[in-house]
């Protein structure tokens, strides 16, 4: 009986999170992926455009195996995690990437450097049958007054990296080049799947799936279609995704057209978003003790809109910088806002496959605006295409409203459930 009878009661002491063994092996696996990625990401780009005299197709090509993975495997990947034990699948994952990192630096050392291409694909489809994965761990794992919080701590630790990764990447492969860069992300990989070994062991099913992948794939596209709470979410995914793919590339027109700084100045408006995202992490974690995810996801939607409109009309580098930095401060709560609603609103058994519904639909706005928007920055300007997304975002906030209530009745549920759950474990 279990985890949820011994990691409750912790909830309510000082540390309680850290108290449970799932959250310390997820952080520790976590904290070696990031290392993993940054330095592959880096050393990668690095590589590729020295190799080519920084031909802008070899470099977006990178993008290209990062992000084509996701709308090809999200919800693929999803699938297979509510079938498999998310425990194994996770472990298996890390070590597969590992696998296909060190073959690649065997293809490298032969004079083959087009492999590198071959890393980010690889992890990038890899990724879309972890991360469900540790979604449905942490619905498994985490009782619910932890969740908020839990899931603050893993988006801090992204927002620490997004600081201190570009410079990691860079310093391991202007230092050791390609190949020592390239061992140790398969280190970072192989040290994760060590860290995973220390959370608690994947429930024993009772009986193995009985219906087909296909099948199992229709169920949760009516799942999300059945719940009202799922499709405002969908809505609101897609809203947020035209918000920020409108304005994603043009940071660099920003700092040169509308400040009149030269373009290495953008490199400040990054920093600033990096430790406001950070600072962010560490308050949304405070407030999602207070806040039900819902508030936080329109919190976050609301300042996100503010921090637009306020860019559109500001000429002032310093006051471009504090706009920015609101933006970042508040974005933690949109990522933890929308995870955590997932997990709550999801019966366990649908969590990977809602997860690479909503996922790619997310990111699928983001590219779709990310490609128009040098052609509607020409057309239009950059002022409007700020406002745009500014505009975007509010009505993302009050398309997310109706959740506030929905929200309540489904935590009251969960918290009547809660000890026909507790005797299930």
């Amino acid at each position: 009986m279990s985890e949820t009878m011994q990691t409750a009661p912790d909830a309510k002491k000082g540390g309680g999170l850290f108290r449970n063994p799932f959250i310390r092996a997820i952080i520790a696996s976590a904290l070696f992926l990031q290392i993993g990625i940054w330095v592959r990401n880096f050393a990668i780009l690095l590589f590729v455009t020295e190799k080519t005299n920084n031909d802008p197709v070899a470099v977006s090509l990178i993008s290209v195996a990062e992000f084509v993975p996701i709308f090809l495997f999200s919800f693929i990947g999803g699938t297979f995690a509510d079938r498999w034990r998310p425990k194994r699948t996770m472990i298996w994952c890390d070590i597969l990437s590992a696998l296909s990192v060190l073959a690649v630096l065997f293809t490298l050392h032969f004079g083959s450097w087009e492999a590198v291409f071959f890393v980010t694909l690889i992890s990038a489809i890899l990724s879309q049958f972890h991360q469900p994965s540790g979604m449905k761990l942490f619905k498994q794992h985490v009782p619910e007054e932890q969740m908020g919080p839990g899931m603050a701590i893993y988006q801090t630790l992204a927002a620490v990296f997004l600081i201190l990764g570009p410079a990691l990447g860079t310093v391991v492969y202007t230092n050791f080049g390609i190949e020592i860069s390239i061992a140790i992300t398969a280190v970072m990989f192989v040290l994760s799947a060590f860290a995973l070994v220390f959370m608690p062991k994947d429930r024993e099913e009772t009986q193995a799936p009985t219906s087909t992948v296909w099948t199992e794939m229709k169920d949760g596209v009516r799942y999300v279609m059945d719940r009202a709470m799922l499709k405002i979410l969908g809505g609101g995914f897609l809203t947020a995704g035209l918000a920020v793919g409108l304005v994603q590339p043009l940071g660099i027109f920003l700092v040169m057209e509308q400040l009149g700084h030269p373009k290495e100045d953008l490199q400040y408006i990054m920093m600033v978003s990096g430790v406001a995202m950070l600072i962010g992490g560490v308050l949304t974690m405070q407030l999602s003790r207070k806040f039900s995810a819902p508030l936080l996801l329109i919190i976050g939607m609301a300042a996100s809109s503010v921090a637009m409109v306020g860019t559109a009309f500001s000429t002032l580098f310093w006051l471009t910088l504090v706009l920015q930095f609101v933006s970042g401060l508040f974005f933690p709560c949109i990522q933890v806002g929308i995870q955590t609603m997932i997990l709550k609103a999801t019966d366990e058994a649908f969590i990977g496959r809602v997860n690479g519904v909503l996922t790619p639909l997310f990111l699928g706005m983001v590219v779709v605006t990310m490609s128009l928007s040098g052609v509607l920055k020409d057309s239009i300007g950059l002022v409007p295409m700020y406002l745009a997304s500014g505009a975007l975002f509010l009505i993302g906030s009050f398309v997310l409203v109706p959740l506030v209530r929905m929200f309540k009745s489904v935590e009251t549920n969960n918290t009547t459930s809660a000890p026909t759950q507790t005797q299930l474990h």
